[in-house]
């Protein structure tokens, strides 16, 4: 009696019980690609995208952009975290009384908000030792720049961090830069999220999407 396996010829491909055959794996295998490329897609549009933000300067040019930036992030869904650390830890204090200094800062114009258009696009360049030397230059410098902002509608920096805190924006405080000058807490606003040193907001920021220092 013939032997039923002899009737099979070599090319035939063998499988163990259990097994795919290469036209089922290769069947499996684009299956299984398509579905682990729709499910990726899908993680990456339910996740909640990050930022972190280290704010180190505390004049009123300075003082924009992490606001700006934070402000913008979490209006776009971002998960936004601030650190302000030294002299940054200035804009967090409930009165702001920041400035702007013009000495050794060659990019900043300084262009009138008053007068006839042509003469509030001048720029004019004012040398070192002109703005080292005039009493009360940097007081004048601010006032122009707020004069300024106000006329083009740039929102101030405290209605910026108002509009951070209410955007969801997490703002922490550097607790070693309030030990090193002799900062006190009451001074600063309520809405700080906490007083952390380095080690506890780097974690934060190794693990966002976008960190920045400014």
């Amino acid at each position: 009696m013939t032997n039923v396996t002899s009737l099979k010829t070599s090319s035939e491909p063998t499988t163990s019980p259990g097994e795919f055959s290469p036209a089922e794996r290769q069947k499996f295998d684009g299956w299984f690609d398509a579905r682990f490329e729709q499910k990726m897609r899908e993680r990456e549009a339910a996740r909640t995208p990050s930022m972190a933000i280290i704010a180190t300067k505390g004049t009123i040019d300075w003082a924009y952009p992490p606001f700006i930036l934070a402000s913008t992030a979490a209006a776009l869904g971002y998960d936004v975290s601030i650190f302000f650390t030294f002299y940054g830890l200035k804009l967090l204090k409930k009165d702001l009384d920041l400035e702007v200094t013009p000495l050794g800062n060659p990019a900043m114009p300084m262009k009138m908000p008053i007068g006839p258009d042509w003469f509030r696009q001048i720029d004019w360049p004012i040398p070192n030792f002109v703005k080292s030397n005039l009493p009360g230059f940097e007081r004048m410098a601010t006032a122009l720049m707020k004069r300024t902002f106000r006329q083009k509608g740039v929102a101030s920096i405290e209605e910026l961090r108002e509009l951070s805190v209410e955007a969801g924006v997490k703002l922490y405080a550097c607790q070693m830069t309030v030990d090193a000058f002799g900062f006190d807490k009451p001074d600063f606003i309520s809405d700080i999220a906490g007083w952390v040193g380095a080690a506890s907001f780097l974690p934060m920021a190794q693990k966002s999407d976008i960190t920045l220092f400014i």
